[in-house]
């Protein structure tokens, strides 16, 4: 299939965001302003005040009540957006769990952003990496326009009846959030039409009667109700199953996508760059991947195999990818702009490490925590992880597992 014709629109990573909702028929949208996020719910606010969507807007209280609306919206079977940062996403955290466990297919974009304190508005990961065990899929952009696309190919994720969980849209605040970028939009209607209307998977209520899994008068039912030690557990072993089903339908929603824009993010969960015959790697997520990409060339003009693994879907983690994408590399430093106070690393370095500890191939992994609250990363500091990497191959050793860039000692 041929992509279809597009426009050119300059959009930030906010307005790409908030136009993706509003061109997926999203019956409900709750949310609460916090920088740098805003800029989407404001944006959505016009759309809905100008006529342009069929959408409930709904400004409530705080963060928390946000996502009590969404939850509930879903649960009575509409499709519910909202988005957040921060601290925002912080005062959400019980309720992220409990929009899981009801398997309410919720999207949220997540403008990510620093956590207090010291207060902090600019961009890290340790807002979202903080929820990675919340029962979310998490999606991180490199750029606005894989925002604007991840958000359409979120709501198909998201409502699919092998998956019913929600999922999380990570953008860098400020970094993307504020960025003026052309971004690719795709006609409404072709949007509409790819997103579809939201699917509901069958279930024995209490009478015995088959119906879809949605709050009705007619077939009533009851969701996320007090589930003790007879059943809690086999609960949460079927949002587990959920999660491996997700890989292969991302792929499937991702290509499909694909297809209809011309545009791909590898295949949906990893997105290598010239790592084919890499023998030195970095492993990062969002934005930082750009400026990778062109410290990867300049090597690659200077003979040296050097190669990028980005991890585009954090959650559900692509195992078999991640070993199958380096069984060839023989160092891997992984970025982190995220920490994990006192756990010997960051997040994605503790989870490639141990998916590696199968791998037929054992490279020496180092990691490196980088841009805590909005820090810029040069490319030489880049350049430098890339020189590291060599040493350690030409050495055998690994003299500091756990390192920072860019930080004053």
């Amino acid at each position: 299939m041929e992509s279809v014709k597009q426009k050119v629109l300059a959009l930030n990573g906010d307005e790409a965001v908030a136009y993706a909702v509003k061109q997926s028929d999203v019956d409900v949208v709750a949310a609460y302003p916090i920088t740098p996020q805003t800029i989407i719910v404001e944006r959505f606010s016009e759309y809905v005040a100008n006529g342009e969507v069929d959408t409930e807007f709904i400004c409530v209280e705080s963060e928390h009540s946000a996502l009590s609306a969404c939850l509930t919206a879903s649960a009575v079977g509409a499709r519910a957006f909202t988005a957040t940062a921060s601290a925002g996403l912080a005062l959400m955290h019980e309720i992220l769990y409990v929009t899981s466990g009801c398997r309410a297919p919720v999207v949220m974009a997540v403008v990510n952003r620093a956590l207090s304190a010291p207060i902090n508005i600019h961009c890290d990961h340790s807002d979202s990496m903080v929820e990675r065990d919340c029962g979310w899929i998490q999606i991180y952009a490199e750029n606005s326009q894989e925002a604007y696309d991840s958000i359409i190919q979120a709501f198909r994720i998201a409502e699919n009846p092998k998956i019913m969980l929600p999922v999380m849209v990570g953008l860098d605040g400020f970094t993307l959030s504020h960025t003026l970028e052309n971004v690719h939009v795709l006609p409404d209607e072709t949007v509409r039409k790819f997103v579809g209307t939201r699917q509901f998977p069958l279930v024995t209520t209490h009478t015995g009667k088959e119906a879809p899994l949605r709050l009705d008068v007619e077939n009533p039912m009851t969701i996320g109700p007090l589930d003790l030690p007879d059943y809690y557990f086999e609960h949460k072993r079927q949002q587990e199953e959920a999660m491996r089903n997700a890989p292969e339908i991302i792929k499937k929603i991702h290509d499909e996508y694909a297809e209809i824009s011309g545009r791909r993010y590898g295949n949906g969960l990893l997105d290598p760059y010239k790592l084919e015959d890499a023998e030195i790697a970095v492993i990062c997520v969002g934005s930082t991947a750009g400026t990778v990409k062109t410290v990867v060339d300049n090597l690659r003009n200077q003979g040296v195999k050097a190669g990028l693994l980005r991890i585009r879907t954090f959650r559900p983690l692509p195992v078999d990818g991640i070993r199958k994408a380096l069984e060839k590399v023989k160092a891997v430093a992984v970025m982190d702009r995220s920490m994990s106070f006192g756990g010997h690393g960051g997040a994605i370095f503790h989870e490639v490490r141990h998916v590696l500890y199968d791998a037929s191939n054992h490279p020496y992994i180092v990691n490196y925590i980088y841009g805590l609250g909005g820090r810029d990363t040069s490319p030489n500091q880049i350049r430098k992880i890339y020189n590291d990497l060599q040493k350690i191959v030409e050495t055998g050793r690994v003299e500091t597992p756990v390192q920072f860039v860019g930080l004053r000692e």
